[in-house]
């Protein structure tokens, strides 16, 4: 019988540590949270900002097995070591009335790592407590306070979130810059040389750099008229080093994860949780990375040293690297963790792809190649450039060759190499063309989940673990539309920030939310109470609230969609009983219009830049995934249309998803076509058998 009982917050997680530690250890899951402050009303006096908490509903039976369970025995809380770990951790000992030194915490899921955090327990770190309680009342007075406000004034608004609304913020203004931006005609010229494979591009005009975007046709009309030879001025040589990246923290996995393997921020996550918490594999349960939740890229001693004793044995001793110089951390909290590593670089992708799923091997991959090129040597190339004259026009043309592949032995740093050529200075070169391309500048990029993950790690608004949530929030609240991988304000979107910007200016103010973020860092770091932040918060917010109640909003926005009845007369965009709506002054009729519209906000006009298609709108299922509450996106296969979940391997058949759920087991209901080609309605749970001809209503 089990001496000691450990409680994790996942059961994946509890099933690798109970391998480890063996008989003498039961560990069991809380699965996540157990207590919270309550769903049904706004649970925080703002007297003093004492919380009132409740069991989350649905976990009762949790919490009475647990107590069960631990009855007589010595416990362990061994919840993640992040805030959101150390509040389960503080929320278990209250509910469970645990004393003293009940915590362990750990970086990574290994026999060593595990016992040495079994023998040596600490008490919950209350500052760091505090500092997530502190983020949790934020957000609940944000929500609680605004959100109605929000109902009562635009039919469609769900609810505004004190970081989501930031960042929806910062992907409006993103809109508005590409409507303003006037692009502009420019060149790119090149030569190519005769007799000889090389091909230089303008670098100069009357010896001063010109960039690329301020050669107008003037120039490439003059260089293609005037410019048949040139001469060979200079050549110079020299040796560049590409330095190794640094190991991954949690921001820098979730870009490359979307811009290489096209993952949503939310799907990394859930993947990066799976393998730190540990995976049923053909060789037994195994814990693969350390982890994920991180802003430092420190790497433990004993990691380097396994790691340089592989790239001995593996590529030679030339390639091991030196001390890896170290990311300054945006947090000197989140600094106590370990940068982002396989927990046995033994465990190559050869022998990864053996034993994880195509989706975990290729997260597994990029974190294993990332870190073992980061404690690799930097590669070397010879850089020779060739410099060329004619009149006031200098070209050059740089060529890149491979001395060393250090690090690039494991991971490409993206260089192409070129092909040298024996060239005499001094000596003129008749010309095969000039290449003159046309081009206009572009537009800012609208945002992917990638870039919008880098503008707010480099604004210092919310947190790494946070990104994922908030991404998701905005597209669910159909604030924001994903298409292609760009992330793109929907009119109700537009709205919604033109109403928190004009009424709350600090709730979407990036230096305020990044201000914040700072203010509860120095909550876990004791330099600051968390009621003196929270009194000084709201103070001000409770300013912005009754104005925002005693003010009436509304507007009466000029857009560029033109009255069906009236030539040359255009909509105003207007907030009525049932919504947003179109209104023509001049004869009154009136229109309804899409919420999920793109269009782009200017002062006193909404300008409709693009509707989104009828399938598209299709597309956008309004129901979570049942299984991870990802986004679901409905696809079309072989077999016909299905939703498929943007997080997880969820998937079910049907063309549409109902607005009610199931009325006997409430899960989701979709439209299906039978044999004969009829529509009706199915219940997807395997379990249940209803079906009906008709849709199933809203409760």
């Amino acid at each position: 019988m089990a001496k000691k009982i450990i409680i994790v917050e996942s059961p994946a997680k509890a099933k690798t540590i109970e391998k480890i530690l063996g008989k003498d250890y039961k560990v069991i899951s809380s699965k996540g949270h157990i207590r919270d402050l309550p769903q049904k009303k706004f649970g925080v006096d703002l007297k003093n900002f004492k919380p009132e908490f409740e069991i989350i509903p649905g976990k009762e039976k949790v919490v009475e097995e647990i107590k069960k369970v631990i009855k007589d025995k010595e416990v362990l809380l061994a919840s993640d070591m992040d805030r959101e770990g150390e509040a389960i951790a503080w929320h278990l000992s209250e509910i469970l009335g645990l004393k003293g030194k009940n915590r362990i915490i750990f970086a990574e899921i290994t026999p060593n790592t595990i016992r040495k955090s079994v023998e040596h327990p600490r008490e919950i770190d209350l500052n760091k407590v505090n500092a997530q309680l502190a983020r949790r009342i934020l957000d609940r007075i944000v929500g609680y306070k605004i959100s109605p406000l929000l109902w009562k004034i635009i039919k469609g608004a769900m609810s505004a979130g004190r970081v989501q609304s930031a960042a929806l913020k910062i992907i409006c203004d993103r809109e508005r810059e590409r409507f303003l931006f006037v692009p502009k005609e420019f060149y790119k010229v090149a030569i190519k040389l005769r007799d000889f494979d090389l091909k230089a591009n303008l670098y100069s005009v009357s010896g001063k750099k010109i960039k690329q975007e301020n050669v107008d046709k003037k120039i490439a009309d003059d260089i293609k008229e005037n410019v048949k030879s040139v001469i060979l001025m200079d050549i110079k040589e020299k040796e560049t080093k590409k330095t190794p990246p640094l190991p991954y923290i949690t921001s820098t996995l979730q870009q490359d994860a979307a811009n290489k393997l096209g993952f949503p921020v939310s799907k990394t996550m859930k993947i990066a949780q799976a393998l730190y918490e540990g995976i049923d594999t053909p060789e037994g349960h195994i814990a693969f990375i350390t982890y994920m939740r991180t802003d430092s890229t420190r790497v433990s001693e004993e990691a380097v040293d396994m790691t340089k004793k592989f790239i001995e044995g593996t590529f030679g001793k030339e390639y091991i690297g030196g001390k890896v110089k170290r990311r300054k951390s945006s947090s000197k909290v989140q600094d106590a963790h370990e940068a982002i590593r396989p927990v046995n670089v033994e465990i190559t992708p050869e022998k990864a792809v053996k034993l994880l799923s195509k989706d975990y091997y290729k997260l597994y991959k990029l974190i294993w190649e990332r870190f073992v090129a980061s404690q690799m040597k930097h590669s070397v190339y010879k850089e020779k450039t060739y410099i060329f004259k004619e009149g006031k026009y200098e070209f050059r043309s740089t060529v890149l060759k491979l001395m060393f592949d250090g690090f690039e032995k494991v991971l490409s740093s993206g260089q192409k190499e070129g092909k040298e050529v024996e060239l005499e200075i001094n000596k003129e070169y008749s010309l095969e063309k000039v290449i003159a391309e046309k081009d206009t500048t572009k537009p800012p990029a609208r945002f992917t989940e990638a870039s919008l993950v880098k503008t707010l790690e480099a604004e210092g608004i919310g947190r790494p673990s946070t990104y994922a949530t908030i991404i998701t929030t905005l597209q669910q609240r159909k604030y924001v539309v994903k298409q292609r991988r760009e992330l793109i304000p929907t009119l109700l979107g537009f709205v919604v920030e033109d109403f928190l910007t004009k009424k709350f200016p600090e709730i979407v103010d990036k230096k305020f939310t990044a201000l914040m973020e700072e203010e509860l860092d120095k909550i876990e770091s004791g330099e600051k109470q968390w009621k003196e932040v929270l009194d000084e918060f709201y103070t001000e917010f409770s300013k912005y609230l009754n104005d925002a109640k005693t003010k009436f909003y509304s507007i009466n926005y000029k857009t560029d969609l033109e009255c069906d009845n009236c030539e040359g007369e255009f909509y105003n965009l207007k907030i009525g009983k049932y919504g947003l709506y179109l209104n023509c002054e001049k004869c009154g009729t009136n229109k309804s219009i899409d919420s999920t519209i793109n269009a782009v906000q200017i002062e006193d006009k909404v300008y409709i830049s693009k509707v989104l298609e009828e399938h598209e709108k299709h597309n956008i299922a309004e129901d979570s995934c049942p299984k991870c509450g990802g986004h679901l996106t409905r696809k079309k296969g072989k077999y016909g249309y299905y939703f498929k979940c943007d997080s997880c391997d969820f998937t079910v058949s049907g063309y549409k998803i109902a607005r009610g759920k199931c009325p006997e087991c409430g899960a989701l209901v979709v439209l299906k076509k039978s044999k004969k080609g009829k529509n009706y309605w199915a219940c997807i749970n395997p379990e249940c058998n209803y079906m009906s001809w008709n849709e199933p209503k809203e409760k």
